[in-house]
């Protein structure tokens, strides 16, 4: 059994773990992650049904389902490069509310261009607002010379050396979404790149749970990540993860425990989409 200390990444944005909204973000990007040399990730065939363009989930995120502390919207669009390939975009936007939002707000908005045909990120751009900071970054990936190009705010851009299949930080959720493995018991290995650096993300698939939220009663496969991801926004708790025991994988309830608490993603209403041709 790994160490049950874990670290919390938000995009590279420096801060404290009570600021609650600013951890929301890392709670639905799969924010954990763990070296793991001897393994790889093995491509998949996508489920469609996991994929849906036009599906749009908002959480009410709250600390230890107390305090309300903001809203966090994950949704799927159809886009086209400007060659005419189409491709995904996944599009996170994080809001803070009530006490929270008079004394820190946050505004996020994140962004993914996925190539389902291939299913790997193309480029991800990140926009935060925290209090009066505000940050923005931007991957670029090439998959055919295993590069990505990574830019902060006005910074020179920097090229890193990445591995095959890799995923950046928002995909890596939805790629998860596609996989039909997810047997209780064992794990899976996602790669992922995040701020400058790459990882193997293990995913441990615990077991099967009823959960309740506002939008419904759901079958779950719950979920837990294996971190030791270096950064900020540091977490010495565990991140869960209840998906549908279904070919949909949505993610109905989040969890991250801390020193003071736990911060808390519930599913509160969903639009379903449509579901992609030709995969």
């Amino acid at each position: 059994m790994m160490n049950e200390t874990n670290a919390f990444r938000c995009s590279g944005w420096m801060g404290r773990p009570v600021i609650v909204c600013s951890l929301v973000l890392g709670l639905l990007l799969l924010p954990g992650a763990l070296r793991a040399e001897e393994e790889t990730a093995v491509p998949v065939q996508p489920q469609s049904e996991a994929l849906r363009p036009g599906e749009i989930l908002t959480y009410d995120v709250s600390w230890s389902k107390l305090v309300t502390a903001g809203t966090a919207t994950m949704e799927i669009k159809e886009g086209a490069l400007p060659d005419g390939k189409k491709v995904l975009r996944f599009i996170v936007t994080t809001r803070s509310a009530g006490l929270v939002d008079t004394f820190y707000r946050v505004n996020d908005r994140l962004e993914s261009v996925f190539d389902p045909g291939t299913m790997q990120s193309l480029k991800l751009s990140l926009n935060a607002s925290h209090g009066k900071k505000k940050r923005r970054r931007e991957l670029v990936f090439d998959h055919v010379n295993q590069t990505v190009i990574s830019t902060l705010n006005d910074d020179p851009p920097e090229t890193i050396v990445i591995p095959d299949q890799v995923q950046d930080s928002l995909s890596s959720l939805y790629y998860l979404r596609t996989r039909d493995n997810l047997i209780v018991g064992t794990s899976i290995y996602i790669e992922v790149h995040d701020s400058g650096k790459n990882w193997s993300v293990e995913v441990q698939i615990l077991g099967r749970e009823k959960v309740k939220t506002p939008a419904g009663e759901f079958a779950t496969i719950k979920v837990r990540t294996f971190p030791k991801y270096e950064g900020v926004f540091m977490n010495k708790g565990e991140i869960f993860i209840w998906l549908t025991d279904d070919s949909r994988r949505i993610p109905v309830l989040m969890k991250s425990t801390i020193a003071i608490g736990s911060l808390v993603s519930t599913l509160r209403s969903m639009e379903q989409g449509k579901a992609i041709s030709g995969l």
